[in-house]
């Protein structure tokens, strides 16, 4: 959710009955303040923050999330051995996302309150294993007892109600908020991605760190190296600094490095947040009463 998940979205997100998250990785450690201090403002239900933890100013951020008193934190892209223990003293509930079953046990060796097991099907930073939400969900649910979320390729409320089927007890839905009418991204994102069809998003940049892309022009300039082989280095050359800024923060859909999951394909309109609640919920609901009143049994 970097460059999609300012102020706007968290507490537009909270207010309807969800948890926002403030995503940190696009954020400067007085930027992220800012939008805090601002959710605060806006909400006064519960709201989060997302880290990665490969963040080059993690000492700072986490110690304004402290000062700040933020409730919760969901962390990413790392260990969660490292800092998990730092912000339970400070009572911040912790979330972290992982995508593979064998770390749900490193995630109970660090005692995290929560797990976020997130498929293949996700937008942005992703696992290297490729296993799908309906793999993954059961595989972890076996192997731990920790409160559960689903993530990757939902955005209806049905795919809720398949999330929980398979052993989640929640989601973490992040493609269908990007395409917000709160979402920070550019509008120009958001109209290009209300017209992607099937197969239009691919996993790429696996040897810098795995992330599913739009197929833009970045893309097959990526997608061309990786066939020839290219090295770590080469790749992190032709990435360089700020192309996801470029491309979802500033709409430039050529050369911009555009991050979105695969559930993208039935997001065909920017909805505010309240309409978006509304109609997971009614989905939802919907699914659920069709499944109990099928006339299969087994």
């Amino acid at each position: 959710m970097v460059w999609c998940s300012g102020w706007r979205l968290a507490s537009a997100v909270s207010n309807h009955g969800g948890l926002g998250l403030i995503g940190a990785g696009s954020m400067h450690p007085e930027t992220l303040r800012e939008h805090i201090q601002k959710t605060k403002l806006a909400t006064d239900k519960p709201f989060g923050v997302n880290i990665p933890l490969f963040y080059p100013e993690l000492d700072t951020i986490l110690n304004i999330i402290a000062e700040e008193k933020v409730p919760i934190v969901f962390t990413s892209a790392g260990s969660p051995k490292k800092f998990t223990a730092w912000l339970k003293e400070r009572r911040i509930i912790v979330a972290h996302v992982i995508a593979s079953s064998a770390f749900a046990l490193k995630c109970e060796e660090a005692g995290v309150d929560a797990i976020v097991a997130e498929g293949f099907e996700a937008g942005g930073h992703n696992g290297k294993e490729e296993t799908t939400t309906m793999t993954l969900i059961p595989a972890v649910r076996k192997g731990t007892s920790l409160p559960l979320m689903a993530a990757g390729g939902i955005g209806t409320g049905g795919a809720l109600l398949a999330a929980m089927a398979l052993g989640a007890d929640g989601v973490q839905i992040g493609s269908r908020f990007a395409i917000s009418e709160e979402s920070s991204a550019h509008p120009d994102f958001k109209k290009l991605v209300t017209g992607l069809n099937e197969g239009d998003t691919k996993l790429a940049l696996k040897k810098v760190g795995p992330v599913r892309l739009i197929k833009n022009d970045f893309f097959q300039a990526v997608n061309k190296l990786e066939q020839e082989g290219a090295d770590g280095a080469v790749l992190s050359a032709l990435l360089g600094r700020g192309r996801a800024k470029k491309g979802m923060f500033e709409g430039d859909l050529d050369e911009g490095e555009l991050e979105i999951g695969q559930v993208s394909s039935i997001i065909n309109e920017v909805l505010p947040v309240e309409t978006i609640m509304k109609n997971l919920l009614q989905e939802y609901r919907q699914a659920k009463l069709k499944m109990n009143t099928s006339p299969f049994e087994f």
